[in-house]
Protein backbone atom coordinates (compact mmCIF):
# COMPACT_ATOMS: atom_id res chain seq x y z
CA UNK A 1 0.00 0.00 0.00
CA UNK A 2 2.66 2.52 -1.31
CA UNK A 3 1.29 4.18 -4.12
CA UNK A 4 -1.63 7.10 -3.84
CA UNK A 5 -4.70 6.48 -5.16
CA UNK A 6 -5.33 9.96 -7.53
CA UNK A 7 -8.94 9.51 -7.53
CA UNK A 8 -12.12 10.90 -6.62
CA UNK A 9 -16.40 9.97 -6.91
CA UNK A 10 -17.20 11.30 -10.56
CA UNK A 11 -20.86 9.72 -10.65
CA UNK A 12 -24.07 9.51 -8.44
CA UNK A 13 -25.86 6.51 -7.43
CA UNK A 14 -29.61 6.06 -6.98
CA UNK A 15 -30.15 4.45 -3.36
CA UNK A 16 -33.76 3.13 -4.32
CA UNK A 17 -31.72 1.61 -7.92
CA UNK A 18 -28.57 0.07 -6.33
CA UNK A 19 -29.65 -0.34 -2.83
CA UNK A 20 -33.80 -1.62 -3.19
CA UNK A 21 -34.22 0.74 -0.53
CA UNK A 22 -37.46 3.07 -1.09
CA UNK A 23 -35.15 6.66 -0.75
CA UNK A 24 -34.90 9.33 -3.53
CA UNK A 25 -31.16 10.19 -2.08
CA UNK A 26 -28.03 10.03 -4.64
CA UNK A 27 -24.79 9.49 -3.51
CA UNK A 28 -21.22 9.75 -4.78
CA UNK A 29 -19.47 6.86 -6.06
CA UNK A 30 -16.44 5.88 -8.60
CA UNK A 31 -17.18 5.14 -11.59
CA UNK A 32 -13.55 2.41 -11.89
CA UNK A 33 -13.37 -0.32 -9.49
CA UNK A 34 -9.80 -0.74 -7.90
CA UNK A 35 -7.93 -3.61 -6.12
CA UNK A 36 -9.29 -2.34 -2.85
CA UNK A 37 -13.20 -2.50 -3.82
CA UNK A 38 -14.94 -5.01 -2.19
CA UNK A 39 -16.38 -7.88 -4.07
CA UNK A 40 -20.02 -7.76 -4.65
CA UNK A 41 -22.53 -10.19 -3.12
CA UNK A 42 -25.36 -9.95 -5.49
CA UNK A 43 -27.53 -11.76 -2.91
CA UNK A 44 -26.90 -9.58 0.34
CA UNK A 45 -29.96 -7.97 1.41
CA UNK A 46 -29.46 -4.66 2.87
CA UNK A 47 -31.34 -3.86 6.37
CA UNK A 48 -32.76 -0.58 5.86
CA UNK A 49 -31.93 1.33 8.81
CA UNK A 50 -28.04 0.40 8.43
CA UNK A 51 -27.81 1.23 5.08
CA UNK A 52 -28.59 4.57 5.38
CA UNK A 53 -26.17 5.37 7.94
CA UNK A 54 -23.82 3.35 6.47
CA UNK A 55 -24.75 6.02 3.23
CA UNK A 56 -24.98 8.94 5.42
CA UNK A 57 -21.30 8.29 6.23
CA UNK A 58 -20.21 8.16 2.24
CA UNK A 59 -22.29 11.17 1.58
CA UNK A 60 -21.57 13.45 4.23
CA UNK A 61 -18.14 12.46 5.80
CA UNK A 62 -19.78 11.41 8.90
CA UNK A 63 -18.16 9.02 11.56
CA UNK A 64 -20.37 5.57 11.73
CA UNK A 65 -20.49 2.93 14.28
CA UNK A 66 -22.47 -0.01 13.55
CA UNK A 67 -23.12 -2.00 16.91
CA UNK A 68 -24.75 -5.76 16.85
CA UNK A 69 -24.09 -9.38 18.12
CA UNK A 70 -21.68 -11.48 16.82
CA UNK A 71 -22.51 -12.58 13.28
CA UNK A 72 -24.96 -9.92 12.29
CA UNK A 73 -22.95 -8.94 9.44
CA UNK A 74 -21.56 -5.63 10.49
CA UNK A 75 -18.35 -5.42 9.28
CA UNK A 76 -20.08 -7.13 5.56
CA UNK A 77 -22.51 -4.26 5.54
CA UNK A 78 -20.24 -1.61 5.28
CA UNK A 79 -17.90 -3.70 2.45
CA UNK A 80 -20.98 -4.79 0.60
CA UNK A 81 -22.22 -0.66 0.45
CA UNK A 82 -18.78 0.33 -0.23
CA UNK A 83 -18.32 -2.37 -3.22
CA UNK A 84 -21.66 -1.04 -5.00
CA UNK A 85 -19.61 2.25 -4.75
CA UNK A 86 -16.73 1.51 -5.61
CA UNK A 87 -15.10 2.90 -2.65
CA UNK A 88 -11.80 1.60 -1.68
CA UNK A 89 -12.02 -0.39 2.01
CA UNK A 90 -9.71 -1.56 4.34
CA UNK A 91 -10.82 -3.52 7.42
CA UNK A 92 -8.61 -3.72 10.58
CA UNK A 93 -9.35 -6.32 13.05
CA UNK A 94 -8.74 -4.35 16.99
CA UNK A 95 -7.49 -7.00 18.77
CA UNK A 96 -5.13 -7.21 21.61
CA UNK A 97 -2.26 -7.64 19.41
CA UNK A 98 -2.50 -4.27 16.99
CA UNK A 99 -0.52 -1.58 18.89
CA UNK A 100 -0.40 2.05 17.83
CA UNK A 101 3.37 1.14 15.99
CA UNK A 102 0.97 -0.98 13.42
CA UNK A 103 -1.21 1.77 12.23
CA UNK A 104 1.29 4.73 12.54
CA UNK A 105 4.42 2.93 10.83
CA UNK A 106 7.93 2.19 12.86
CA UNK A 107 11.50 2.00 11.50
CA UNK A 108 12.77 -0.12 9.21
CA UNK A 109 15.91 -1.81 7.54
CA UNK A 110 15.88 -0.82 4.21
CA UNK A 111 17.88 -1.01 1.18
CA UNK A 112 18.94 2.23 -0.99
CA UNK A 113 21.23 2.86 -3.78
CA UNK A 114 23.10 -0.40 -2.52
CA UNK A 115 23.15 0.72 0.87
CA UNK A 116 21.32 -0.50 4.58
CA UNK A 117 20.06 2.24 6.38
CA UNK A 118 16.93 2.91 8.63
CA UNK A 119 13.58 4.54 7.08
CA UNK A 120 10.53 5.39 9.15
CA UNK A 121 7.90 2.95 6.80
CA UNK A 122 4.43 4.33 7.08
CA UNK A 123 1.40 1.95 8.80
CA UNK A 124 -2.26 1.58 7.57
CA UNK A 125 -3.23 4.64 9.35
CA UNK A 126 -1.10 7.57 7.51
CA UNK A 127 -1.64 5.81 4.16
CA UNK A 128 -5.51 5.30 4.35
CA UNK A 129 -6.24 9.10 5.91
CA UNK A 130 -4.56 10.63 3.00
CA UNK A 131 -6.30 8.73 0.67
CA UNK A 132 -9.77 8.06 -0.55
CA UNK A 133 -10.31 5.44 1.14
CA UNK A 134 -13.09 4.03 3.98
CA UNK A 135 -11.64 2.67 6.82
CA UNK A 136 -12.84 0.03 8.96
CA UNK A 137 -11.95 -1.12 12.35
CA UNK A 138 -13.46 -3.77 13.50
CA UNK A 139 -13.70 -5.18 17.19
CA UNK A 140 -13.61 -1.22 18.15
CA UNK A 141 -14.62 -2.00 21.31
CA UNK A 142 -11.18 -4.31 22.23
CA UNK A 143 -8.47 -1.70 20.99
CA UNK A 144 -6.06 -1.35 23.21
CA UNK A 145 -5.91 2.53 25.04
CA UNK A 146 -3.19 3.48 23.13
CA UNK A 147 -4.23 2.22 20.21
CA UNK A 148 -7.88 3.96 21.31
CA UNK A 149 -5.58 7.46 21.20
CA UNK A 150 -4.39 7.43 17.90
CA UNK A 151 -7.83 6.71 16.73
CA UNK A 152 -9.42 9.92 18.48
CA UNK A 153 -7.25 11.72 16.16
CA UNK A 154 -9.15 11.17 13.80
CA UNK A 155 -12.43 10.99 14.73
CA UNK A 156 -12.76 14.41 14.45
CA UNK A 157 -13.46 14.88 10.33
CA UNK A 158 -11.44 18.39 10.40
CA UNK A 159 -9.05 16.52 12.36
CA UNK A 160 -5.31 16.30 11.28
CA UNK A 161 -2.73 13.08 12.06
CA UNK A 162 0.43 14.24 14.13
CA UNK A 163 2.78 12.53 13.65
CA UNK A 164 5.25 13.62 16.66
CA UNK A 165 8.17 11.33 16.20
CA UNK A 166 8.25 12.20 12.29
CA UNK A 167 7.22 15.41 12.95
CA UNK A 168 4.49 15.30 10.75
CA UNK A 169 0.93 16.98 10.16
CA UNK A 170 -1.10 14.52 7.97
CA UNK A 171 -4.39 16.62 6.20
CA UNK A 172 -7.11 14.03 5.96
CA UNK A 173 -8.21 13.23 1.86
CA UNK A 174 -11.35 15.16 1.12
CA UNK A 175 -13.17 11.37 0.60
CA UNK A 176 -11.54 9.58 3.41
CA UNK A 177 -14.21 8.21 5.78
CA UNK A 178 -13.81 6.34 8.87
CA UNK A 179 -16.52 3.63 10.13
CA UNK A 180 -16.37 0.84 13.28
CA UNK A 181 -18.18 -1.86 14.68
CA UNK A 182 -18.31 -2.91 18.32
CA UNK A 183 -20.21 -5.73 19.69
CA UNK A 184 -20.99 -3.02 23.25
CA UNK A 185 -21.64 0.53 23.17
CA UNK A 186 -18.58 1.49 24.80
CA UNK A 187 -19.53 0.20 27.96
CA UNK A 188 -17.48 -2.90 28.04
CA UNK A 189 -19.36 -5.95 28.98
CA UNK A 190 -22.11 -5.55 31.10
CA UNK A 191 -23.71 -8.53 29.83
CA UNK A 192 -21.03 -11.29 30.21
CA UNK A 193 -21.23 -12.02 26.49
CA UNK A 194 -18.10 -10.53 24.82
CA UNK A 195 -15.07 -11.18 27.50
CA UNK A 196 -12.12 -8.94 26.62
CA UNK A 197 -14.40 -5.66 25.53
CA UNK A 198 -13.11 -2.21 26.81
CA UNK A 199 -15.14 0.44 28.31
CA UNK A 200 -14.29 3.09 25.80
CA UNK A 201 -13.78 6.82 27.03
CA UNK A 202 -17.44 9.03 26.90
CA UNK A 203 -15.58 12.23 25.03
CA UNK A 204 -14.25 9.19 22.34
CA UNK A 205 -18.14 7.79 21.86
CA UNK A 206 -18.90 11.42 21.63
CA UNK A 207 -17.39 12.10 18.13
CA UNK A 208 -18.75 9.18 16.63
CA UNK A 209 -22.14 11.19 15.07
CA UNK A 210 -23.79 8.34 14.37
CA UNK A 211 -24.60 4.98 16.09
CA UNK A 212 -26.40 2.08 14.11
CA UNK A 213 -27.64 -1.12 15.75
CA UNK A 214 -27.82 -3.94 13.49
CA UNK A 215 -29.67 -7.10 14.24
CA UNK A 216 -30.33 -10.51 13.26
CA UNK A 217 -32.57 -10.89 9.98
CA UNK A 218 -35.48 -12.25 9.96
CA UNK A 219 -35.85 -16.20 9.06
CA UNK A 220 -37.69 -15.75 5.59
CA UNK A 221 -34.64 -13.75 4.75
CA UNK A 222 -32.16 -15.71 6.14
CA UNK A 223 -33.60 -18.67 4.26
CA UNK A 224 -34.10 -16.80 1.11
CA UNK A 225 -30.21 -16.05 1.33
CA UNK A 226 -28.66 -19.91 2.00
CA UNK A 227 -31.30 -20.91 -1.00
CA UNK A 228 -30.10 -18.66 -3.49
CA UNK A 229 -26.14 -19.25 -2.80
CA UNK A 230 -26.94 -23.10 -2.52
CA UNK A 231 -28.87 -24.18 -5.47
CA UNK A 232 -28.49 -27.54 -5.14
CA UNK A 233 -30.76 -27.38 -2.66
CA UNK A 234 -33.10 -25.24 -3.43
CA UNK A 235 -36.08 -27.54 -3.85
CA UNK A 236 -39.25 -28.45 -1.52
CA UNK A 237 -37.19 -30.99 0.50
CA UNK A 238 -34.35 -28.63 0.81
CA UNK A 239 -36.59 -25.48 1.72
CA UNK A 240 -37.82 -27.44 4.53
CA UNK A 241 -34.36 -28.40 6.15
CA UNK A 242 -33.07 -25.17 5.59
CA UNK A 243 -36.15 -23.81 7.44
CA UNK A 244 -35.28 -26.00 10.02
CA UNK A 245 -31.53 -25.01 10.40
CA UNK A 246 -32.65 -20.98 10.49
CA UNK A 247 -35.21 -22.33 13.61
CA UNK A 248 -32.32 -24.13 15.02
CA UNK A 249 -29.75 -20.79 14.67
CA UNK A 250 -32.87 -18.59 15.91
CA UNK A 251 -33.29 -20.63 19.44
CA UNK A 252 -29.31 -20.31 19.70
CA UNK A 253 -29.50 -16.44 19.29
CA UNK A 254 -32.42 -16.15 22.00
CA UNK A 255 -30.33 -18.53 24.23
CA UNK A 256 -27.35 -16.73 23.81
CA UNK A 257 -28.57 -13.22 24.70
CA UNK A 258 -30.66 -14.64 27.46
CA UNK A 259 -26.92 -16.16 28.82
CA UNK A 260 -28.27 -20.28 28.90
CA UNK A 261 -25.24 -20.81 26.04
CA UNK A 262 -21.93 -19.11 25.29
CA UNK A 263 -21.67 -19.64 21.99
CA UNK A 264 -24.12 -18.42 19.53
CA UNK A 265 -24.83 -19.69 15.42
CA UNK A 266 -24.33 -17.17 13.00
CA UNK A 267 -25.87 -16.53 9.77
CA UNK A 268 -22.46 -17.63 8.29
CA UNK A 269 -22.56 -20.80 10.59
CA UNK A 270 -25.78 -21.82 9.33
CA UNK A 271 -24.51 -21.61 5.79
CA UNK A 272 -21.64 -23.41 6.58
CA UNK A 273 -23.90 -26.41 7.94
CA UNK A 274 -25.97 -26.59 4.60
CA UNK A 275 -23.01 -26.27 2.69
CA UNK A 276 -21.65 -29.25 5.34
CA UNK A 277 -25.25 -31.01 4.47
CA UNK A 278 -24.93 -31.31 0.63
CA UNK A 279 -21.18 -32.74 1.28
CA UNK A 280 -22.53 -35.69 3.47
CA UNK A 281 -25.64 -35.70 3.14
CA UNK A 282 -26.72 -36.01 6.55
CA UNK A 283 -27.95 -33.07 8.91
CA UNK A 284 -27.39 -34.51 12.12
CA UNK A 285 -23.27 -35.47 11.24
CA UNK A 286 -23.72 -31.95 9.12
CA UNK A 287 -24.74 -30.29 12.27
CA UNK A 288 -21.97 -31.54 14.99
CA UNK A 289 -19.42 -30.72 12.21
CA UNK A 290 -20.45 -27.15 11.88
CA UNK A 291 -21.34 -26.24 15.32
CA UNK A 292 -22.23 -28.75 18.19
CA UNK A 293 -18.60 -29.82 18.56
CA UNK A 294 -17.00 -26.28 19.14
CA UNK A 295 -19.41 -25.46 21.92
CA UNK A 296 -18.65 -25.83 25.86
CA UNK A 297 -19.61 -29.61 26.35
CA UNK A 298 -22.27 -28.55 29.25
CA UNK A 299 -23.91 -26.80 27.27
CA UNK A 300 -24.20 -29.14 24.32
CA UNK A 301 -27.95 -30.48 26.02
CA UNK A 302 -29.18 -27.51 25.50
CA UNK A 303 -27.91 -27.06 21.80
CA UNK A 304 -29.35 -30.42 21.09
CA UNK A 305 -32.61 -29.79 22.19
CA UNK A 306 -32.95 -26.82 20.31
CA UNK A 307 -31.82 -29.12 17.17
CA UNK A 308 -34.61 -31.46 18.60
CA UNK A 309 -37.17 -28.71 18.81
CA UNK A 310 -36.31 -27.57 15.12
CA UNK A 311 -36.26 -30.98 12.91
CA UNK A 312 -38.82 -32.67 15.73
CA UNK A 313 -36.52 -34.86 16.42
CA UNK A 314 -33.91 -36.05 18.95
CA UNK A 315 -30.60 -35.85 17.23
CA UNK A 316 -29.33 -39.14 17.70
CA UNK A 317 -32.63 -40.12 15.76
CA UNK A 318 -31.31 -37.69 12.79
CA UNK A 319 -31.43 -39.56 9.23
CA UNK A 320 -29.97 -39.21 6.18
CA UNK A 321 -32.05 -37.19 4.10
CA UNK A 322 -31.02 -37.25 0.16
CA UNK A 323 -30.39 -33.55 -1.45
CA UNK A 324 -31.34 -34.62 -4.44
CA UNK A 325 -34.98 -35.32 -3.67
Amino acid sequence: MINNLNIKPDIKLSVKQTFGIDSEIEVEAFSKKNDYVPEIDKNYIFDRDTTLAILSGFSFNKRVLVQGYHGTGKSTHIEQVAARLNWPCIRINLDSHVSRIDLIGKDAIVLKDGKQITEFQDGILPWAYSNPVALVFDEYDAGRPDVMFVIQRILETEGKLTLLDQSRVIKPNQYFRLFGTANTVGLGDTSGLYHGTQQINQGQMDRWNIVTILNYLSNDEEEKIILSKLKKINNKNGKEIVKSMVATADLSRAGFMNGDISTVMSPRTVLTWAENYIIFNDVEYAFKLSFLNRCDELERPIIEEYFQRSFGIDISDAKVVNVKE
